[in-house]
């Protein structure tokens, strides 16, 4: 039976966010916000390891205590310039346990409402994808286009239109062939589409935010909060 993994890259600086430390390490109901995304990993049983790829130069992880996520957590100094290359550095340090069949897990550093509902949903739904697949939501929000004094050029159709979150979860072998093309691209997904492949959309929760501006950071807090 293949295993699962799960990779969070963590070398961002958050620089849209303004706040004088990387985004990851803001509080959050009295965490690290990456302290939540973690945990919701390590909580779930099918998967049996977390790395967070750091930048080799990261000053803040060492101020916390991380152990009571227990020993499912890893830490990686091998973050790159860039969300592929920390992914892809993870992938090469993960090749001491997994092969090509075990799945991994790519989850945002900065979407700390991850639930079980939705891993489960993803485990269940892509078990016998032969492509693999991410979680995400259709758009629901009329969709503008901006010209360069920021005003409305056109209006987008939604139709068809999903927003994606992570994980994004694809076979180890296949994720680091797709990493190796050397694509510019901002998520996993992208990475297989280039390949000529087309990963499955599960559908998720609006819940499952990515804090990128100082309001998604009190909106996740309420999540949190809701579930305690």
């Amino acid at each position: 039976m293949p295993r699962y993994y799960a990779i969070v890259p963590a070398a961002g600086s958050g620089s849209r966010f303004g706040a004088e430390k990387p985004k990851q390490y803001l509080d959050l109901l009295g965490r690290p916000l990456i302290f939540h995304t973690l945990a919701a990993l390590v909580a779930c049983p099918q998967i049996e390891r977390v790395w967070v790829a750091l930048a080799p130069d990261d000053p803040w992880w060492r101020r916390y205590d991380w152990s009571a996520l227990g020993a499912k957590l890893e830490t990686l100094a091998c973050g790159g310039a860039t969300r592929a290359a920390s992914v892809a550095n993870s992938l090469g340090a993960a090749a001491t346990v997994a092969v090509d069949d075990d799945w991994i897990l790519v989850h945002d550093a900065v979407r700390p409402c991850l639930s079980q509902a939705m891993l489960t949903a993803l485990f269940a739904e892509l078990a016998d994808d032969p492509v693999g697949g991410l979680l995400a939501v259709p758009v629901a929000d009329t969709l503008k286009r901006a010209d360069a004094a920021e005003r409305v050029a056109a209006t987008e159709p939604r139709d068809g239109l999903w927003q994606a979150q992570t994980p994004q979860m694809f076979r180890y072998g296949l994720l680091q062939k797709a990493l190796a093309g050397g694509h510019a691209v901002t998520d996993e997904a992208s990475a297989i589409e280039a390949m000529g492949l087309s990963p499955r959309l599960v559908k998720g929760d609006a819940s499952n935010l990515k804090v990128t501006w100082p309001a998604d950071l009190a909106l996740a807090a309420m999540i949190l909060r809701a579930r305690r």
